[in-house]
């Protein structure tokens, strides 16, 4: 027998919606660590000024006071700037964004590393050898049983073999490598052939 199962386009597909999912969250913290935030603390300081006749040191400043926020839509007007009232980005705010954008980068490399190193794997029936993913080989003759209970979830199946006196389990993903599924099939044929033929019982005797 010879299969050779590569990756599938649809576990791809997923992958690569997970690594936008990951990258996406961390450059949306970045954007605002770094560049949103950053601006509209330097909109509030400029608010600070514009309120400083009303709103006593220390009290908040928002823009449910509609003082507040009539004053800032003014000034936005007539220096083209977003009307919404800016709120305080403190310095610890700017840390945490960063931070975060930092670990989901951190992910974001990890992941992507690891999903082009899966790229490089395969599972392979070559004759009477069965070479898993990780590299691990199993004969079909060494095959005593297979395990299908994910199959209808998660497209796995297990090859159950015995080596040196123990069972062991060959992982067979026909979702992550498309094909993988001819190599259960013909695993199942033989361990079917194997099966003692049933015999049909005698007659009964006549009385």
């Amino acid at each position: 027998m010879q299969v050779h199962a590569p990756i599938s386009k649809e576990w791809r597909r997923r992958m690569i919606f997970m690594g936008a999912m990951i990258w996406g969250s961390g450059l949306w913290f970045a954007y605002d660590g770094y560049i949103n935030w950053p601006a509209e603390e330097k909109r509030y300081q400029i608010l600070v000024e514009l309120t400083a006749d009303f709103i006593e040191e220390g009290d908040k400043i928002t823009e449910k006071n509609p003082e507040v926020k009539q004053a800032w839509q003014r000034y936005a007007a007539e220096n083209d700037l977003k009307p919404k009232v800016p709120k305080h980005r403190s310095d610890g705010d700017l840390a945490g964004q960063r931070y975060i954008a930092g670990f989901f980068g951190l992910i974001g490399v990890i992941f992507t590393t690891w999903v082009l190193l899966q790229h490089r794997k395969s599972v392979r029936a070559q004759g009477e050898v069965i070479t898993g993913a990780e590299g691990d080989t199993v004969k079909f003759d060494e095959i005593v049983e297979m395990d299908r209970s994910k199959w209808e979830a998660k497209g796995i199946a297990y090859a159950i073999y015995e080596r040196d006196g123990k069972r062991r389990k060959l992982c067979l993903d026909d979702h992550k490598f498309i094909g993988a599924e001819a190599i259960i099939l013909e695993a199942e044929k033989r361990l079917a052939a194997q099966q003692p033929a049933a015999t049909s019982a005698p007659p009964d005797a006549e009385a």
